[in-house]
Formats: C-alpha cells, structure tokens, sequence
C-alpha cells in the first residue's frame, strides 16, 4: 500500500508525533504507515484521512503489483 501522508501531514505542518495524537496512535504507527509497512484498519485510515482533511482515497493507494 502506498501512502501520501507524509505530503498531507506537512501541508498541514504537522510533525509524526502531533498526527499520532490525533489519531490515537504511537508515533512509530505514524512512521511504519508513511513507509508503507502496515497496512492501517479501515477505522485507523479514516482517523488518519479525516486528521489530515482528506478522504481516505486521497491518502492510501494499493500498489499495482500483484504478489
């Protein structure tokens, strides 16, 4: 999954950690979803997307690879 939060979490000027609050979650979620290694609930994306005020699909793609 490809993300582009960190793009919306600095038009915001949000550091890892502020968003991290905001959402509920430790910082080192924040970073292992910026680095596309995890994969976020449906209930975390959205906190994550309306945290930032995007829609989910602004945020998170899935990658066009097929495993």
């Amino acid at each position: 999954m490809k993300t582009r939060i960190r793009e919306f979490r600095a038009r915001k000027n949000l550091t890892q950690a502020e968003l991290a609050i905001l959402v509920g979650v430790r910082r080192e979620t924040i970073v292992f979803l910026e680095k596309g290694t995890y994969n976020p609930s449906l209930r975390l994306a959205h906190h994550v997307a309306q945290a930032l005020d995007a829609g989910i699909e602004d945020i998170f793609s899935f990658d066009d690879e097929v495993d």
